[in-house]
């Protein structure tokens, strides 16, 4: 899609109304958010009520219908607060609902896609196993087809599964096959959360990120019609899953960048108020230099992904850009954060300082939706691959 339902007016106007809900609704209450591990029904239904569950999703469907463009700047704004309450909506929108939406059959959009727009459906993408993660090819969960009809039975351990806990939708990626020379083998099944054999396993407990919920789900023996298998086709599971990681990774670079402009926020408020001898400590050379170097940290970011969402938008670049963009973001924001710590002191390190619990939070961006080493050997061997004339 080269241009957005939602003219940049209207736009401005949801981003606006996204930035005072966080900043006036969901900040002051980000301690609450942590000490009981879930975000308040209250901010739930009131993201429900701004759209916030579905505006990736077409409007055809429900949603605000916001192009990567737009999606980006509204990540840069949810990133500021506790991420829990972008992980509430966050796969809604990103690689559970960009599967359906670029994948899913008439029927299955028409079923899934508005009740997930609304907030009144959590879907959830089950694609990593204890032995496969950031590579889907050494995926274990398998599908077969039922020999005596058109069903198929799936079974499979999955882990790390965000929103698992809540979900009444998962996107199972499942093997029907090995690899060979017709595609990977790969498979992508709808399976309602209260399908005979989904067994959701007890919540995970975290470095960080207190009330953005995932735990393991085992599929032992689930029986789903040949309706659930999205698409209509058994190959179509790793490209839906490579094309919505990677538009993913543009979001969650977004959404490092938010995070580090609060880390950057928290450092200068505090250097130009905390004193150390009766001089703000701000006005210490060094100081200046961390701060320094977390704003040009944040400035890079914030082009660099715009940039990136311009060039998926437009198709010029779906592949190389956004590895790279999360790759620098996730770093960088992991950086600002231990940098906004340094700047705090002995502050910095107590809970119920925000600085303390950005430093947790971030740690995971550098791992989920492709390592940051995965991300480097995608950029690196397509631009070697480009170079011999075997990519593009």
């Amino acid at each position: 899609m080269t241009t957005s339902e939602v003219s940049d007016e209207d736009f401005q106007e949801i981003l606006a109304q996204t930035r005072t809900f966080v900043r006036t609704a969901v900040v002051p209450r980000e301690q609450e958010i942590l000490t009981d591990d879930r975000v308040p029904d209250d901010l739930r239904e009131h993201a429900k009520k701004m759209g916030l569950f579905g505006y990736a999703i077409p409007q055809e469907w429900g949603g605000l219908g916001l192009n990567l463009a737009q999606d980006v700047e509204l990540a840069m704004e949810l990133g500021y607060t506790s991420l829990a309450l972008r992980s509430m909506f966050g796969t809604n929108n990103g690689i559970a609902g960009q599967v359906l939406v670029g994948f899913g059959t008439d029927e299955q959009k028409a079923c899934w896609l508005e009740p997930m727009a609304t907030g009144d459906v959590v879907a959830s993408f089950a694609l990593t196993e204890p032995g496969a993660g950031s590579n889907p090819s050494g995926l274990r969960t398998k599908a077969v087809r039922d020999g005596s009809g058109d069903d198929w039975i799936i079974n499979g351990q999955k882990r790390f599964i965000t929103n698992a806990p809540t979900a009444n939708l998962f996107i199972v990626f499942a093997r029907t096959r090995p690899a060979d020379d017709d595609g990977a083998g790969i498979a992508v099944f709808l399976v309602p959360a209260d399908a005979p054999g989904v067994v959701v396993g007890t919540k995970d407990a975290k470095m960080g990120q207190e009330g953005a919920w995932t735990s393991d789900v085992s599929f032992d023996d689930v029986r789903v019609s040949a309706s659930a298998l999205i698409g209509g086709s058994e190959d179509i599971g790793y490209r839906a899953a490579m094309i919505s990681l990677a538009r993913g990774r543009v979001h969650i670079a977004a959404l490092a960048v938010g995070t580090a402009q609060r880390a950057l926020d928290e450092s200068v408020a505090y250097a130009a108020t905390a004193t150390q001898g009766g001089t703000p400590i701000g006005n210490f050379q060094l100081v200046q230099a961390m701060i320094a170097d977390q704003q040009t940290g944040v400035l890079a970011g914030r082009a660099l992904v715009r940039e990136t969402a311009r060039a998926w938008v437009s198709g010029e670049d779906r592949r190389i850009a956004p590895s790279a963009a999360k790759l620098f973001c996730t770093e960088m924001v992991g950086q600002v954060a231990d940098l906004a710590v340094q700047i705090h002191g002995g502050s910095g390190y107590m809970r119920e300082v925000p600085v303390e619990r950005i430093y947790r939070d971030v740690r995971l961006l550098r791992l989920y939706e492709g390592t940051s080493e995965i991300q480097r050997l995608i950029i690196g061997a397509n631009l070697v691959k480009a170079a011999q004339g075997d990519g593009k």
